[in-house]
């Protein structure tokens, strides 16, 4: 019988600021155990102290670069060094670039940080993982996704349509891991529109934040943190939500096909077994 004292472990990508650390603070001062994962050491040292300061222990800090795979499989291995389980996932870190930018990987940055990144963390923790949350955004309604060619954005860069296509991406993984993983419950969810660091290297993105209405990453991280919570019973397994409640992606997001070929495709890029199911 699971022993129900033990503290809950919650990851949380993309945690030095933004939603993510919003999200750690508020599941900290909530009893969770938070772990925090991000790119830049120093901002990530001062997310822990924040979240330190807010329930008075210090969370465990992993550094990773999402548009470094390797930095990506290095973080599921340290993470399986250090838990036997992880209660809940949360797929928080994110990109988006004014320019066309190929990562080491041979990936568009927006689609390998905000997909392909997490789809094999994901897949590489997924028999330690007991409930997956992946935040995605109302973006994907610009999405324009081809499985057969997850680099058709570098081609004629939009940088928000290209942001949009690795959203719709977000839905769409959301939904088929729930069919690939039942046992494994997986959410996907709108924050809002959030001012937050994100896209602070790109003016385009700056501008947009200043005239568009826009919520405290608190806020945004509300969702987020009921549904890291809340009993799957009263969820449904693979779907979409924004403001706690139930939200209907756009047709493109919502493909049972298309969220195949997708997978199989992540699957081939990130060099794993598309295949592969969890349980005996």
């Amino acid at each position: 019988m699971e022993d129900l004292t033990e503290r809950r472990i919650v990851v949380l990508t993309g945690a030095s600021s933004g939603i993510g650390l919003a999200a750690a603070v508020e599941l900290a001062r909530r009893g969770d155990q938070v772990v925090l994962v991000g790119r830049d050491p120093a901002r990530l040292r001062a997310a822990g102290e924040r979240v330190r300061e807010s329930c008075g222990e210090q969370p465990e800090l992993f550094r990773a670069d999402f548009a470094v795979l390797d930095d990506v499989r290095g973080l599921a291995e340290r993470l399986r060094e250090h838990y036997d389980r992880i209660d809940v996932l949360a797929n928080n870190a994110g990109a988006i670039a004014l320019e066309p930018i190929t990562t080491v990987d041979g990936f568009e940055l927006s689609m390998q940080a905000n997909h392909l990144a997490p789809f094999l963390l994901s897949n590489l923790l997924a028999d330690r993982v007991r409930r997956m949350v992946v935040t995605a955004s109302d973006a994907h309604r610009s999405g324009v996704l081809d499985p057969d060619d997850l680099n058709a954005s570098l081609r004629h860069y939009r940088p928000f349509r290209a942001y949009g296509t690795s959203k719709q991406a977000n839905i769409l993984f959301t939904a088929e891991a729930a069919r690939r993983w039942p046992e494994l419950p997986a959410y996907a969810f709108h924050p809002g529109v959030v001012r937050t660091r994100f896209g602070n290297e790109s003016r385009l993105v700056a501008l947009g934040m200043r005239l568009l209405p826009f919520r405290s990453p608190e806020k945004g991280a509300e969702t987020l943190v009921w549904l890291a919570r809340q009993d799957p019973s009263r969820l449904v397994d693979g779907g979409y939500y924004a403001d706690r409640k139930p939200h209907r992606p756009r047709p493109k997001a919502a493909d049972p096909a298309l969220a195949a070929r997708l997978w199989t495709a992540s699957a081939k890029a990130v060099g794993i077994d598309g295949a592969a199911t969890l349980g005996p």
